[in-house]
Formats: structure tokens, sequence, C-alpha cells
């Protein structure tokens, strides 16, 4: 009999930006499921509906589609599912696997208060675990899982290896409210189980709800997954992740220009590692992600390895595609549109644009000279190299460069007879060529700049430059 195909879930809480630690565990799931030709899900844990808002869904799925992880399917509302885990609640107080308890919250509180007072276990031991049904008084009741009260629960995780509970240690959770609407502990194994989810891939934080979750899959008679709990993300120091780490939200990232191969990659290393590849591809993560090769310990946010990821990205990319991704960074700052001389031109210059670029905004400088028109503006340096010496140069250039044929061999060779009749090196005659080509002292190349403007634009900003 064959094993089941691979089906994993990421399910966030629509209450805020996409986390770089959800973004991470989003990744996990989408690379164990499309290496193994499985499926990626999509749920929205949207039963929180005071915090649940639509801008937040909107930028989880932003954040999503940016960094490249595609799921199948439709998006799942957990709230829609609302009336199908309130009928599993009704299911498993039929099979005597829940309760109705009648408690106020009142009775709840001055049960604790007299546990804390002896000195007993403050998790609550409801009176109506056992009653008879003929002693229920006409009242709103919760229902609640009747968990075992002793021996272990035990789960067999593929991260974290064997844990186990101790059943008098866990308590008869409430599976559906008063009100009738159903619990998160609930809802999350119903839906798992009816998406078909094998594997549960998330941070360790959830480690103690998978005890409990389990419970339910038990008192269901359904499978239970194969958990996985990954250690979540600490920041340079050491501690959990916060805002005085810098970025928290994924489109953080998007904005500050990071290419999102690079952001994969770096994410992917973040907690699991193969060997010592440092730099890899999609195709490469997916054939080699496994969980056992998660590590337990938190992982740390490195920006230094990040932006080094991210430039190897860059460099590797091809030119298309990565003009394509510039231009949707722009998009996302709410900058001006390129225009199709400026996406020529770029797609023209990215050979010597995409070394040493380790992110958008680096290479967007470097492409500054692309980028500008003429008349070019010049920072006050780049205008004191254009002094009277340098312009009769530069003009006493341009005739060399006229009848030059445009390759760099021929560019380099007209500019060093200039530079020889005048006793100097090539070196000194490059600044004032950059100041005239692209107004500023640090640039690319200088014939890396003319063989990407072409004949007709150098000339011409070399003539306005020595006039």
């Amino acid at each position: 009999m064959s094993a089941s195909p691979v089906v994993t879930r990421f399910a966030p809480s629509p209450t805020g930006y996409l986390h770089i630690g959800g973004a991470r565990t989003a990744l996990f799931n989408w690379l164990y499921a499309r290496g193994r030709g499985g499926k990626f899900l999509l749920r929205i844990e949207d039963t929180d509906r005071e915090r649940s808002t639509p801008e937040a869904t909107e930028a989880i799925l932003r954040g999503l589609k940016w960094l490249g992880l595609d799921w199948d399917g439709d998006a799942v509302s957990q709230f829609e599912q609302r009336h199908r885990h309130a009928e599993v609640a009704h299911e498993m107080l039929a099979r005597g696997h829940a309760y109705k308890c009648f408690a106020t919250a009142a009775e709840i509180d001055a049960f604790r208060e007299a546990a804390k007072a002896e000195g007993r276990s403050t998790l609550y031991q409801s009176p109506w675990r056992d009653a008879d049904p003929a002693t229920h008084p006409d009242a709103p009741y919760v229902i609640r899982l009747k968990a075992p009260r002793e021996g272990e629960t035990v789960i067999e995780d593929a991260v974290q290896g064997t844990v186990r509970f101790r059943n008098d240690q866990l308590d008869d959770m409430i599976c559906l409210r008063s009100d009738g609407t159903p619990t998160y502990m609930l809802a999350v194994v119903v839906d798992d189980h009816d998406m078909g989810v094998t594997h549960v891939i998330r941070g360790d934080d959830h480690l103690n709800n998978a005890a409990r979750q389990t419970l339910v899959y038990q008192a269901m008679g359904w499978d239970i997954p194969i958990f996985a709990h990954i250690p979540l993300i600490h920041g340079p120091d050491g501690k959990k992740l916060s805002k005085r780490h810098g970025a928290l939200g994924i489109e953080e990232y998007q904005a500050m220009g990071y290419p999102a191969a690079g952001m994969r990659n770096y994410l992917a290393r973040l907690g699991w590692s193969h060997g010592d590849d440092e730099f890899f591809t999609d195709a490469q993560a997916q054939e080699w992600f496994d969980l056992p090769d998660i590590g337990r310990a938190p992982a740390r946010l490195d920006f230094k390895k990040l932006e080094n990821l991210c430039g190897q990205h860059i460099a590797a990319a091809d030119d298309a595609a990565l003009l394509h991704e510039i231009e949707a960074y722009l998009a996302a700052k709410g900058d001006a549109p390129l225009t199709d001389a400026q996406r020529d031109g770029l797609l023209r210059g990215m050979y010597c644009l995409k070394e040493r670029s380790k992110t958008f905004p680096e290479l967007l400088d470097k492409a500054h000279f692309i980028l500008t028109a003429r008349p070019i503006e010049r920072e006050p340096k780049a205008e004191a190299a254009l002094d009277a010496v340098s312009r009769g140069i530069l003009a006493e250039l341009t005739p060399h460069l006229q009848s030059a044929s445009w390759t760099r061999d021929a560019l380099e060779q007209a500019a060093a007879t200039v530079a020889e009749a005048h006793g100097m090196g090539l070196g000194k005659l490059a600044g004032p060529l950059r100041a005239a080509l692209a107004g500023r002292t640090v640039t690319p190349s200088v014939f890396d700049m003319m063989l990407v403007l072409g004949r007709e634009e150098t000339l011409a900003r070399l003539g306005d430059a020595s006039a």
C-alpha cells in the first residue's frame, strides 16, 4: 500500500502583518510538500472576530506572494467552518468523550481560589464530568473534552523527539463555548483533519497544544498527523525577536530591497541545514529539506548573512527576472515606474550592476548613471573634478571616441592615447569621466558606463561637461 500524499498547511491568524517567524514556518511547510509532490494549503485562522481584519489577511497573502510561496486551492477561512466544528463537539458528546458543563465563571474562579489556598492543582475539575444527564439544569453550558486523568499523552515529534505529557496536567478543555462558538483548540484539529493534513509543521510555542489536540483526534478516532515543532527565531543577541532587532514583518524586507530568492534561501537556513551548504536554489532546497535536519535550538537572525546571500542571488539571477522584481520593489515603495528607456538601460547594464549589489537600493544606486537624464546634475565633488584642464582633455577625447568602434578595448585605447599625450595615467582621467557621465565620484567602471549608455549619449554627456 502506498503512503498517502503529503499535505502541509500554513495557518496564520489575521491580526497583523506576516511575521518573519510565520514566513519561515510557511516556507518549511512549502518546501516539505513541494519536495515530495504533495500539497501546501493555506488556512486563515480568523475565529477571533474582534482582532481579525481583512487588511491583515491581505497583508499575509501579499507577503506569501512576494516570497513566492504558492499554495494549492483557495485559502480556507476557519470562521466559515464554525458549524462543522460545533457538529464535531456534539459528536464527541454523543460518543461519551465530552460532556456538558454548566459551571459559571464565578464557580470556576471559586474552585481555583480554594485549590490555590490548599496548595492543590488549579486545573479545573468540573463536577459535571460524570453527572447524570437527568440532573442537567435548563441553563447555558459549554462542551468540555473528557480528558484521561491517568497515564501519559505521548507526542512523537519529528523535530523535538518523544515528548511526554502527564494526563493529570491536562485539563478538560472547552471545545464549544456557551454561545455555540468553537474554541481554537477544537477548530484547528477539525480543520486539519478535514483538509487531510498529514504533517503539522509549526512553531514550538504550540508544542503544549499538541498534547491537548491529540486527545481530540483520539476522541474522534481520527489519524493523528505527524507533528514537527520548530524552534523560534531569536534576535542576534539571543533574545526573543522584537521590534528592537529591526524588521519583523516580511513586507518590511521587501521594502528594504532584498530579493525574494535570497530571503527564501536565508529563511531556510534559519534552523535547518544541509551539510555546509549556504547558497542554494529553490530546487535544491526542495530536494534536500527534511524534518530531522531541523535543529532544536532557537535560530538567530543575522543581517550580515542575509545580505551576503541576497548579494549572491542578485548576481546569479536572470536579468529580465531581476528587472521584473526591481519594478515590483519600486511599486511596493510607491516610487514612480521606470520609463522604457530606463528599463532598456537597466537590462543592458545589468551585467555590471549585479556584481556586489546586496540589495536593490544598492543596485539602483550604481545604476544612477542610467536612471538620470541630461542635463546631468553633479555632486559638488564631481563638479570639482571638472576644472578647466579636465574639460579641455574631455574635449580632446571626444573626436577619438567618435571614430572608435564601440568596444571596451577600443574605448580603453582611445582614453589611454589621450591620457598618455598629457603624461597622465588612465586613473587620473577616470575622475572627470565619472563626473561627466554620472555626475558622481563613485560609479561603475567608466568603460562599462560608456558601453551601456552607447555612443550618442556618451558623446552628448561629454559635450555638456566640456562646454
